[in-house]
């Protein structure tokens, strides 16, 4: 192993990483052993791991001048972050972010020559771990930082670190006056710092007076660190304006194929597709209700698929209807399927009144969530965000990884 410039491509900023690309994993099955087989499963998801690394290519042909990086956090946006940093890396991403020391331990067992940072900083008694995994935390309070510098003291050694400057968010941060202390004292002595980063607020509305402020705020305190590369920029950041991009760029939910703006169509490809098994379908006389507390009837003679899926598996009880308030939809053989009311723990219910018998019957399968049903499409009629369905993603479901020779 030997430490180089990173090689993601020409032009770009002179970032150390840790260069190490022999031996990779070898995946050999396209099955996740750690989740069920498909005879014994409600749903099926395919990942196609090929679209996750064509969204990494297109993010870093955007970002030309930076070096594009990967958040892999909430194991890989709920498709499995082994499987999505290889994937990456054959891609030729270098350097990741994941959340928790567990998340980068389990990446550095695949990756032994990435560059990975933890961006929920430094867990008092992980120092030692976190040195052994060479994983590099992100800083971003002074007892964070003079618990590194100690440890990395009583090593007689240099640690590399990140620093995080709050620039808006108020969640993690320094604020300037304590970057602006630490500057002055040259940093803490046996620090080495090799970022200095910030995160976006309201990147993905791209009018939000806000993105000007942090932007403000940060150039600022990046005159601070003149030397130390600098990273502001989301998924929404790498869409919205260079200006944004700086060093390096951390994509996330782009990479997975969610909307990273709110203002514009997605330009990613879909890498998620979950299809769930239809156990019956059954005549609801017109009038009659469906599903627990009577809150959605058919108003007309209908026929109603039962489909194996249900909020035990991730699909939140608000994507259901009630009340004559749609909810959200499943898609077969170019039918789009209405639910019909609320979906319980194993089970929801879909309209197929309007699809032919041949096509929709006991052991067919229907997309939930795919290239037909965004997953954006399907947290807005849960009322929230792909985000949280991606990671909400269950084990009950048995999983197929698609693209394997170009991941």
């Amino acid at each position: 192993m030997r430490i180089d410039h990173d090689d993601c491509g020409a032009s770009r900023p002179d970032i150390v990483v840790i260069q190490d690309r022999t031996s990779p994993p070898v995946f050999r099955s396209p099955f996740s052993p750690a989740h069920p087989r498909e005879q014994h499963a409600g749903g099926r998801l395919t990942i196609d791991l090929a679209a996750l690394a064509a969204n990494w290519r297109k993010l870093n042909e955007i970002a030309v001048h930076a070096q594009c990086a990967a958040a892999i956090k909430g194991d890989g946006y709920g498709i499995g972050l082994e499987r999505v940093g290889d994937a990456l890396w054959k891609a030729g991403c270098g350097t990741f972010f994941v959340a928790l020391p567990d998340e980068g331990m389990r990446l550095r067992e695949v990756l032994p020559g990435a560059t990975i940072y933890v961006l929920n900083g430094l867990f008092r008694g992980a120092e030692a771990d976190m040195r052994e995994a060479k994983l590099i935390p992100v800083l971003g309070s002074p007892e964070e930082i003079e618990d590194w510098g100690r440890y990395a003291r009583s090593l007689d050694r240099e640690l590399p670190a990140a620093l995080h400057i709050d620039t808006g968010m108020n969640r993690l941060g320094l604020t300037y006056e304590q970057a602006e202390a630490v500057s002055g004292l040259e940093m803490v002595e046996g620090i080495a710092p090799k970022l200095i980063l910030s995160h976006l607020a309201c990147a993905d509305t791209p009018d939000h007076p806000l993105n000007a402020r942090q932007l403000e705020r940060f150039e600022q305190a990046r005159d601070l660190f003149p030397e130390v590369p600098a990273s502001l920029a989301n998924s929404a950041g790498i869409l919205n304006d260079p200006a944004y991009h700086f060093d390096l760029v951390r994509p996330g939910i782009a990479l997975y194929g969610g909307a990273a703006r709110t203002d514009t169509a997605n330009p990613m490809a879909p890498v998620v597709t979950l299809e769930a098994r239809v156990l019956q379908v059954r005549d609801v006389p017109a009038g009659d209700s469906v599903g627990y507390g009577a809150v959605e009837s058919v108003g007309r003679p209908s026929r109603v698929a039962i489909v194996s899926v249900g909020y035990a598996d991730g699909l939140l009880r608000a994507a259901g209807s009630r009340d004559g308030k749609p909810g959200a939809f499943g898609w077969i053989a170019g039918h789009k399927l209405s639910y019909v009311g609320r979906v319980s723990m194993d089970l929801i219910a879909l309209d197929v009144t309007d699809v032919p018998e041949r096509i929709m019957h006991r052991g067919a399968w229907v997309e939930l969530m795919g290239s037909h049903v965004g997953v954006d499409d399907l947290a807005r009629a849960a009322g929230t965000i792909g985000y949280e369905f991606l990671t909400d993603l269950s084990r009950r479901y048995a999983r197929r990884y698609v693209g394997l020779d170009l991941a």
